[in-house]
Protein backbone atom coordinates (compact mmCIF):
# COMPACT_ATOMS: atom_id res chain seq x y z
CA UNK A 1 0.00 0.00 0.00
CA UNK A 2 1.68 3.58 -1.16
CA UNK A 3 1.85 5.29 2.13
CA UNK A 4 -0.12 8.67 2.73
CA UNK A 5 1.05 12.32 1.16
CA UNK A 6 1.92 14.18 4.05
CA UNK A 7 -1.21 16.55 5.21
CA UNK A 8 0.39 19.67 4.75
CA UNK A 9 1.24 18.91 1.04
CA UNK A 10 -2.41 17.68 0.47
CA UNK A 11 -3.75 21.54 1.31
CA UNK A 12 -1.19 22.68 -0.47
CA UNK A 13 -2.81 20.62 -2.98
CA UNK A 14 -6.13 21.52 -2.54
CA UNK A 15 -5.43 25.23 -1.90
CA UNK A 16 -4.68 25.27 -5.96
CA UNK A 17 -8.69 24.11 -6.51
CA UNK A 18 -10.05 27.08 -4.56
CA UNK A 19 -10.96 30.33 -6.61
CA UNK A 20 -9.74 33.25 -6.41
CA UNK A 21 -11.84 35.41 -3.68
CA UNK A 22 -12.52 32.13 -1.31
CA UNK A 23 -13.22 33.28 2.24
CA UNK A 24 -12.96 30.20 4.41
CA UNK A 25 -12.91 26.47 3.90
CA UNK A 26 -14.45 23.72 5.65
CA UNK A 27 -11.90 20.47 5.27
CA UNK A 28 -12.24 16.78 6.78
CA UNK A 29 -8.98 15.11 7.84
CA UNK A 30 -9.56 11.13 7.80
CA UNK A 31 -6.39 10.00 10.47
CA UNK A 32 -4.77 6.96 9.21
CA UNK A 33 -4.06 5.27 12.84
CA UNK A 34 -6.71 6.01 14.94
CA UNK A 35 -5.00 6.10 17.83
CA UNK A 36 -3.17 9.07 16.88
CA UNK A 37 -6.50 10.58 16.56
CA UNK A 38 -6.13 12.40 20.32
CA UNK A 39 -3.21 14.10 19.21
CA UNK A 40 -4.34 15.23 16.14
CA UNK A 41 -7.15 16.77 17.69
CA UNK A 42 -5.27 18.14 20.19
CA UNK A 43 -2.28 19.44 17.97
CA UNK A 44 -5.74 21.40 15.81
CA UNK A 45 -6.92 22.66 18.78
CA UNK A 46 -6.41 26.43 18.12
CA UNK A 47 -8.86 26.03 15.08
CA UNK A 48 -11.53 24.32 17.12
CA UNK A 49 -11.90 21.00 15.01
CA UNK A 50 -14.63 18.49 15.52
CA UNK A 51 -14.18 15.31 16.24
CA UNK A 52 -16.13 12.08 15.55
CA UNK A 53 -14.02 8.91 15.99
CA UNK A 54 -10.88 9.29 14.14
CA UNK A 55 -12.27 11.80 11.66
CA UNK A 56 -11.56 15.76 12.30
CA UNK A 57 -13.39 18.38 10.60
CA UNK A 58 -12.33 21.77 10.39
CA UNK A 59 -13.90 25.11 9.35
CA UNK A 60 -11.19 27.64 8.99
CA UNK A 61 -11.27 31.29 7.68
CA UNK A 62 -9.13 32.62 5.12
CA UNK A 63 -7.54 34.87 7.68
CA UNK A 64 -6.24 31.65 9.42
CA UNK A 65 -4.42 29.45 6.63
CA UNK A 66 -1.20 30.55 7.75
CA UNK A 67 -2.34 28.67 11.10
CA UNK A 68 -3.49 26.06 9.32
CA UNK A 69 -0.65 25.46 6.82
CA UNK A 70 2.00 25.37 10.55
CA UNK A 71 -0.47 23.06 12.33
CA UNK A 72 -0.46 20.36 9.72
CA UNK A 73 3.03 20.98 9.10
CA UNK A 74 2.90 19.92 13.04
CA UNK A 75 0.98 16.56 12.16
CA UNK A 76 3.92 15.96 9.69
CA UNK A 77 6.41 16.04 11.92
CA UNK A 78 4.60 14.22 14.51
CA UNK A 79 4.32 11.56 11.86
CA UNK A 80 0.47 11.41 12.20
CA UNK A 81 -0.61 10.63 8.38
CA UNK A 82 -4.39 10.72 7.03
CA UNK A 83 -6.23 11.74 4.16
CA UNK A 84 -7.22 15.65 3.92
CA UNK A 85 -10.87 16.15 2.27
CA UNK A 86 -12.23 19.93 0.29
CA UNK A 87 -15.65 19.58 1.85
CA UNK A 88 -16.98 23.03 0.73
CA UNK A 89 -15.91 26.80 0.49
CA UNK A 90 -17.50 30.01 0.70
CA UNK A 91 -16.47 33.17 -1.43
CA UNK A 92 -16.62 36.53 -0.69
CA UNK A 93 -19.29 38.30 -2.22
CA UNK A 94 -19.07 42.12 -2.00
CA UNK A 95 -20.41 44.65 -4.52
CA UNK A 96 -18.25 48.04 -4.64
CA UNK A 97 -17.86 50.40 -1.78
CA UNK A 98 -17.63 53.49 -3.71
CA UNK A 99 -21.14 54.09 -4.95
CA UNK A 100 -22.62 57.09 -3.31
CA UNK A 101 -25.42 57.08 -1.28
CA UNK A 102 -28.14 58.42 -3.81
CA UNK A 103 -27.40 55.68 -6.06
CA UNK A 104 -28.12 52.88 -3.70
CA UNK A 105 -31.08 51.05 -4.95
CA UNK A 106 -33.88 50.23 -2.82
CA UNK A 107 -32.97 47.45 -0.48
CA UNK A 108 -35.48 45.03 -2.00
CA UNK A 109 -34.13 45.38 -5.41
CA UNK A 110 -30.68 45.04 -4.00
CA UNK A 111 -31.76 42.05 -2.55
CA UNK A 112 -32.64 40.84 -5.63
CA UNK A 113 -30.01 41.23 -7.66
CA UNK A 114 -27.19 40.20 -5.48
CA UNK A 115 -29.19 36.67 -5.38
CA UNK A 116 -29.52 36.35 -8.93
CA UNK A 117 -25.77 36.76 -8.98
CA UNK A 118 -25.10 33.98 -6.61
CA UNK A 119 -24.71 30.49 -7.74
CA UNK A 120 -27.75 28.06 -8.23
CA UNK A 121 -27.28 25.87 -5.74
CA UNK A 122 -26.27 28.97 -2.94
CA UNK A 123 -27.47 27.47 0.17
CA UNK A 124 -26.14 30.29 3.09
CA UNK A 125 -25.59 33.49 2.96
CA UNK A 126 -23.80 36.10 5.39
CA UNK A 127 -25.42 40.26 4.47
CA UNK A 128 -24.95 43.44 5.42
CA UNK A 129 -27.16 46.48 5.67
CA UNK A 130 -25.21 49.95 6.06
CA UNK A 131 -27.58 52.44 6.77
CA UNK A 132 -27.64 55.73 5.15
CA UNK A 133 -28.23 57.83 8.47
CA UNK A 134 -28.21 57.09 12.07
CA UNK A 135 -31.44 58.51 12.11
CA UNK A 136 -32.63 54.93 10.42
CA UNK A 137 -30.66 52.51 13.01
CA UNK A 138 -34.08 52.28 15.25
CA UNK A 139 -36.69 52.25 12.62
CA UNK A 140 -34.48 49.50 11.02
CA UNK A 141 -33.66 47.49 13.66
CA UNK A 142 -36.85 47.12 14.07
CA UNK A 143 -37.83 45.95 10.33
CA UNK A 144 -34.70 43.64 10.38
CA UNK A 145 -35.74 42.03 14.11
CA UNK A 146 -37.10 38.44 12.47
CA UNK A 147 -33.82 37.88 10.32
CA UNK A 148 -31.80 38.78 13.93
CA UNK A 149 -29.79 41.20 12.39
CA UNK A 150 -26.17 41.96 14.44
CA UNK A 151 -24.07 45.40 14.90
CA UNK A 152 -20.73 45.56 13.77
CA UNK A 153 -18.78 47.40 16.16
CA UNK A 154 -17.84 49.82 13.42
CA UNK A 155 -20.54 52.24 10.97
CA UNK A 156 -24.30 51.89 10.77
CA UNK A 157 -24.22 48.16 9.46
CA UNK A 158 -26.87 45.35 10.72
CA UNK A 159 -25.29 41.94 9.34
CA UNK A 160 -27.41 38.61 9.59
CA UNK A 161 -27.31 35.19 8.19
CA UNK A 162 -29.80 33.70 5.79
CA UNK A 163 -30.28 29.89 5.20
CA UNK A 164 -31.69 28.90 1.76
CA UNK A 165 -33.32 25.49 2.92
CA UNK A 166 -32.13 24.72 6.35
CA UNK A 167 -29.96 25.83 9.05
CA UNK A 168 -29.50 28.53 10.93
CA UNK A 169 -30.59 31.96 9.49
CA UNK A 170 -33.32 33.67 8.10
CA UNK A 171 -35.40 32.61 4.98
CA UNK A 172 -34.86 34.18 1.80
CA UNK A 173 -38.66 35.11 1.75
CA UNK A 174 -38.25 36.75 5.24
CA UNK A 175 -35.27 38.54 4.37
CA UNK A 176 -36.83 40.12 1.11
CA UNK A 177 -40.13 41.04 3.38
CA UNK A 178 -37.84 42.33 5.87
CA UNK A 179 -35.72 44.70 3.32
CA UNK A 180 -38.86 45.81 1.35
CA UNK A 181 -40.50 46.78 4.49
CA UNK A 182 -37.45 49.23 4.69
CA UNK A 183 -38.05 50.62 1.76
CA UNK A 184 -41.58 51.65 2.47
CA UNK A 185 -40.47 53.47 5.43
CA UNK A 186 -37.81 55.35 3.56
CA UNK A 187 -34.86 53.85 4.81
CA UNK A 188 -31.85 54.76 2.84
CA UNK A 189 -29.15 51.53 2.82
CA UNK A 190 -26.62 49.60 0.71
CA UNK A 191 -27.47 46.06 0.84
CA UNK A 192 -24.25 43.68 0.56
CA UNK A 193 -23.88 40.09 0.21
CA UNK A 194 -20.21 39.58 2.44
CA UNK A 195 -20.29 36.22 2.25
CA UNK A 196 -22.11 32.75 0.25
CA UNK A 197 -21.68 29.31 0.43
CA UNK A 198 -22.98 27.04 -1.75
CA UNK A 199 -24.69 23.06 -1.08
CA UNK A 200 -23.43 22.91 2.41
CA UNK A 201 -24.36 19.75 4.13
CA UNK A 202 -25.40 20.34 7.82
CA UNK A 203 -24.79 17.48 9.75
CA UNK A 204 -25.51 17.22 13.52
CA UNK A 205 -24.97 21.35 13.06
CA UNK A 206 -27.40 24.36 12.59
CA UNK A 207 -25.03 25.58 9.31
CA UNK A 208 -22.05 26.68 8.66
CA UNK A 209 -19.67 29.07 11.15
CA UNK A 210 -18.17 31.80 9.50
CA UNK A 211 -15.25 33.54 11.87
CA UNK A 212 -15.28 38.22 12.10
CA UNK A 213 -11.71 39.01 13.65
CA UNK A 214 -11.82 35.75 15.31
CA UNK A 215 -15.57 35.75 16.57
CA UNK A 216 -18.26 33.02 15.60
CA UNK A 217 -21.48 34.40 13.47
Amino acid sequence: MLRLVRVADQFAELETRLPREWADVRLVLRVEDPSQASRASALLGPLGPGRAGSQLNLTVPRGRVDALRRLLARLDRDRIRGELELVTYGETVVEARDVPRAAWPPLEEAWMTAVAALPDDWSDVYAEVELGSSDFLDQGALCLAPVNPARPDRGLAFRFRVARTYGYGASPDMTRRCLARMDERGINGRFVILWAQSDTKAVATQGPVWYVEGRAV
